[in-house]
This record gives structure tokens, C-alpha cells and sequence, in this order.
């Protein structure tokens, strides 16, 4: 899954693609790298950020989910937690909605998802942008974790979202602090087995990282996301979402060799 940000503050990318037809030819050049999947996203969500209003939100993302919706030939996720915001990405032409509320933000996401055919991630979180790292605190990491995505996905199943349909995120980098991140990342086939669907692991250039690499700044952090790429794939990730799309690739395929001769 290739990251495509609109937004004038993302944490990664040193040159904003806010305008639309830079933010196009930005996903045209993510698929060209191998790119299975385009998440756009329209608000940054990295902790501390603001949030911005639906109609911003939904002027950033429709015309790149749209132009890239008639002109790639991958499916398009719409990376928001907002339901009108994906309401308007679905009729745009988005396949899947990226929810890294996991619904909580609006519990009627779910019903929107299965009254239109759309795919769904759930991801792990606790709290907002600005609260998260206050939520940080764990007594059995993994356990608890697994058991906020279980009712997430109860919650998602209630209200009609087909099993087949949802992807669960371990949610790396939110309400985590780095050893939580790096313990998720460890322990990412228990997850897995726990909760029985397709695992989506986003561990590209986050903060988490920071520490490990002499405290580079996140555009210099391929390196060490290529670490937790191959940790992920190893550990049965089926979906990885990055920025370097073309190297991270190469590194995807080789982890893949390694674990079909394990």
C-alpha cells in the first residue's frame, strides 16, 4: 500500500503534495513503483496533529480519489475516519476506507461500509491526535491489543460488514510509545492468529524509530523501516503500507523467499 498524503503537514515527505494534480502524479508514480494499493489521505494524523474539518478534508482528497479512481488500475483506499468524508471517496471511486479510529470516531462508519460494497481497515488506537501518547499504558500489551481489535470487529460485523471485507492495523506509532510499537511488531503472528483476518502493518519512517537510527529525520528512515517491512512480512503481514514504495518492494520480495523456505 503506497501513501499518497494531501496535506501541507505530512511528518514524512520533506515537499507537500497539496496540490490535486501533483498529488495524481504522485500515485501514478506509486503504482509505476509496484504499488498494490493507493491510500490517500487528506489530514495528517501523526500525534499532536489537528484536525481539520470534514469540507477541508473532503476538498483536499475528492479530485486525487477521483482522477486517480479513472486513471490507475489499483484500487484506491480513502485514509479517513470521517464518514462523509468516505461516503464522498466511495461515490469518487475509493474500493476500501482506512479508519484509524477503528469506528470510534463515528460508529456509523460501519454501516455505511456494508451498505456500499467498500472494504475496511480497523486500526488500534486509543484516544485523538493530541491525547494519544496520554493512553499509552499497558499491562499485557499484546492481550490488550488484541482484544480492542476483537471489538472492533465485532463492532464493524454487527452492523452488517461482511468478515470478508475487514483488514485489521495493530495501529504501530498510535497510543504506542516505541517499545510498545517495537512490541506489536514482535509479537504480529499472535495478532494475527487471534483475531483470523488479513493484517495491514504500517511501520513506515514513524517516530518509533527515532531512537534506533541516531535520531534521523523521518525521510531518512527507510533503512530502519526496511527492517520492520521484513519483520512484518516474516510474521505474516499480508498488507504493508509505505512511502519509498519502489524500494520497500525489493525488500517485501526477499522477506517473502524467506519465509517460503522457513
Amino acid at each position: 500500500m503506497g501513501i499518497l498524503n494531501v496535506t501541507p503537514d505530512s511528518f514524512a515527505e520533506p515537499i507537500p503534495k497539496i496540490d490535486p494534480g501533483v498529488a495524481v502524479e504522485a500515485g501514478l508514480r506509486l503504482e509505476r513503483e509496484g504499488a498494490d494499493l493507493i491510500d490517500v489521505g487528506g489530514e495528517s494524523t501523526r500525534p499532536g496533529a489537528d484536525m481539520v474539518s470534514a469540507d477541508e478534508e473532503r476538498s483536499r482528497v475528492l479530485p486525487v480519489v477521483a482522477a486517480l479512481a479513472e486513471r490507475a488500475s489499483v484500487p484506491i483506499s480513502i485514509d479517513t475516519y470521517k464518514r462523509d468524508v468516505a461516503r464522498a471517496a466511495i461515490d469518487a471511486g475509493a474500493d476500501l476506507v482506512n479508519d484509524i479510529s477503528g469506528l470510534r470516531n463515528d460508529p456509523a462508519m460501519a454501516g455505511l461500509i456494508a451498505t456500499t460494497g467498500a472494504a475496511l481497515v480497523l486500526m488500534h488506537t486509543r484516544g485523538a491526535s493530541k491525547t494519544m501518547y496520554a493512553e499509552a499504558a499497558y499491562a499485557d500489551l499484546v492481550a490488550e491489543v488484541i482484544g480492542e481489535l476483537r471489538e472492533r470487529v465485532q463492532a464493524a460485523e454487527a452492523a452488517g460488514v461482511p468478515p470478508d471485507r475487514l483488514v485489521i492495523d495493530p495501529g504501530i506509532g498510535f497510543a504506542k510509545r516505541a517499545p510498545h510499537s517495537y512490541g506489536v511488531l514482535a509479537h504480529l503472528s499472535e495478532l494475527a492468529e487471534a483475531l483470523g483476518r488479513p493484517l495491514l502493518v504500517g511501520p513506515s519512517r514513524k517516530s518509533y524509530l527515532r531512537e534506533a537510527l541516531d535520531d534521523r529525520p523521518a525521510p531518512e528512515r527507510d533503512g530502519g523501516t526496511a527492517a520492520a517491512v521484513t519483520a512484518a512480512v516474516l510474521a505474516g503481514a499480508h498488507i504493508v503500507r509505505v512511502h519509498a514504495v519502489e524500494e520497500m518492494r525489493q525488500v517485501v520480495r526477499v522477506a517473502e523467499e524467506i519465509r517460503r523456505h522457513a
